[in-house]
């Protein structure tokens, strides 16, 4: 039987031939070089802008790595990268000025060779052992420097860990210990000077504050004064009367006597002297105190503290500041009995005084300037409450008040440290010191101080 050829026929490149039309796989072909294209430039696309990405982190790169160097470079401590073996990897300038080595003739030569002997080698490797992982602190060492000179050094050694947790090294910083010192002394000159000119500082603002008092003060010492001369005066003159009538009975006029001693008023003299006596003594004591809180407040105050009765700081410091004042200031006080608390009374005094001449400053352009102080108890504490009918405080100014040299006033009229003074004194009191201004105008502070414990 003829057999049947059942094969395809062959194309002229030695293909099949496809059972297509010739047409459309002419069409397909140019498809799969089209989207073969798109795909090459979807690829150069990538490539275009993974080169562009990795330009960008290069320059990154190397901008950090400049700043990390230009750091290294600044830093006046010395700094010592090493790897777990103890082997220098990196160093910064400083190290490399004390060494008086190049970096390249310290990178790969032991840390331990930096130190300037062998004892001070063993206990470097002692205690970086002992201490490496959890890092070592201010400890100091000698250590040689490029001039063959030993120096010490306040050191300081933190491990280098990787993100495993594995121990890769560590970073060793350092500070000559000369160096501290000298910084350590000019703090210490520095706050000397601090302390010295504040304490100067306070000492003048306490004379201002006296300066305030000097009218008040005599004003009010000339009373008992004045008391006293009057009656000294009286007394001489009963002196004399008194001599005659004795000489007249040394003489022993008897006779004339009783006629003597009515016209020199004898028994009158007799029964005026304890007056006069006794007038004389409360002047003395009344100067005497006076005296002694002018003392009080004037003087440096270091005694221990001691019970304090307000209402007689706050009625002696009225006293003072408004005898000096204008005669149109008016203070009222509305006080409970017994305003006790423990400090200085001098110091307190200072307050007080500072609190009721600002307000007599504040109120000096109104038609009738007036200070209100009222005192209560509540909570243990002793609060006390000063309202003047001044402009009050500008909103911009209430949080600066309490800062020292600020003031309001011009050049030559105010420290700025009577407030800030009077703050600190009440906080060492154990106390506080605010202000605000009041709706109806003015400004009102409120001193609050512990009561005095029984």
């Amino acid at each position: 039987m003829p057999t049947t050829n059942t094969a395809k026929p062959m194309s002229t490149t030695g293909r099949p031939a496809s059972n297509l039309p010739g047409g459309a796989s002419e069409a397909l072909g140019e498809q799969a070089w089209i989207e073969v294209i798109q795909k090459m430039d979807e690829v150069y696309n990538d490539l275009l802008q993974y080169e562009v990405a990795l330009e960008e982190k290069n320059a990154a790169l190397e901008e950090s790595h400049q700043f990390i160097e230009s750091v290294l470079a600044s830093m006046s401590d010395i700094l010592i990268v090493c790897d777990r073996n103890g082997l220098i990897e990196e160093v910064n300038s400083s190290l490399c000025h004390f060494a008086g080595k190049e970096a390249t003739a310290l990178e790969h030569t032991p840390v331990f060779s930096l130190f300037a002997d062998e004892v001070e080698r063993a206990r470097a490797r002692d205690v970086f052992a002992r201490f490496g992982r959890d890092g070592v602190h201010d400890c100091e060492f000698f250590l040689r420097a490029g001039d063959g000179s030993t120096v010490p050094v306040s050191m300081n050694c933190t491990p280098r860990v990787s993100q495993t947790g594995k121990l890769m090294g560590m970073v060793v910083t350092g500070r000559p210990v000369g160096e501290l010192r000298k910084a350590y002394q000019a703090l210490r000159q520095a706050h000397d000077d601090l302390k010295r000119t504040q304490s100067q500082l306070l000492h003048a603002e306490k004379m201002v504050s006296l300066g305030r008092l000097v009218a008040g003060v005599a004003h009010e010492l000339n009373n008992p004064i004045s008391f006293v001369l009057g009656n000294v005066l009286s007394l001489k003159r009963y002196a004399g009367r008194l001599g005659n009538y004795l000489d007249a009975v040394h003489a022993g006029h008897s006779d004339g006597l009783p006629a003597l001693r009515q016209e020199l008023r004898i028994d009158r003299i007799l029964a005026d002297m304890p007056h006069l006596i006794d007038g004389m003594i409360e002047g003395a004591e009344r100067t005497r105190d006076i005296v002694d809180a002018l003392k009080r407040f004037s003087a440096v105050d270091k005694a221990a503290p001691e019970a304090v009765d307000l209402n007689e700081v706050l009625e002696r410091s009225v006293r003072w500041v408004t005898q000096s004042a204008p005669g149109k200031f008016a203070v009222d006080l509305e006080l409970p009995e017994r305003l006790r608390c423990r400090g200085s009374s001098g110091q307190l005094q200072q307050v007080v005084m500072n609190l009721v001449q600002n307000a007599c400053d504040a109120t000096k352009d109104r038609a009738n300037p007036k200070l209100l102080i009222q005192g209560q108890l509540a909570d243990g504490s002793v609060r006390l409450r000063f309202a003047d009918n001044g402009p009050g405080i500008p909103e911009v100014n209430l949080a600066h008040v309490f800062e020292p040299f600020f003031t309001t006033k011009p050049v030559g009229q105010g420290t700025g440290l009577g407030l800030s003074i009077s703050y600190g004194i009440v906080e060492r009191h154990g106390g506080s010191l605010s202000v605000h201004n009041r709706p109806e105008g003015g400004a009102e502070f409120i001193l609050a101080l512990p009561v005095e414990s029984n």
